[in-house]
């Protein structure tokens, strides 16, 4: 019988190495503290995809018929 080796994975929070493993329940993370961080980051929004402005998606509020100055 082969023994069963931990897999260890780095934290995407603060790099410690912890168990990936049902056992671990805030696995990626190695502690509730490094996930509800990264829970916050996305509540604030400071992961985002990027993505190009296109000129023709731009709309310019002065090209409103109903607005006058």
């Amino acid at each position: 019988m082969t023994p069963i080796t931990k897999r260890l994975v780095a934290c995407p929070n603060c790099g410690n190495l912890s168990e990936f493993s049902p056992t671990n329940a805030f696995r990626p993370f190695c502690s509730e503290r490094c996930k509800l961080i990264d829970l916050g980051l996305w509540a604030s929004e400071q992961y985002a995809i990027p993505e190009a402005i296109k000129m023709d998606e731009m709309h310019d509020d002065f090209s409103d018929e109903s607005f006058k100055p």
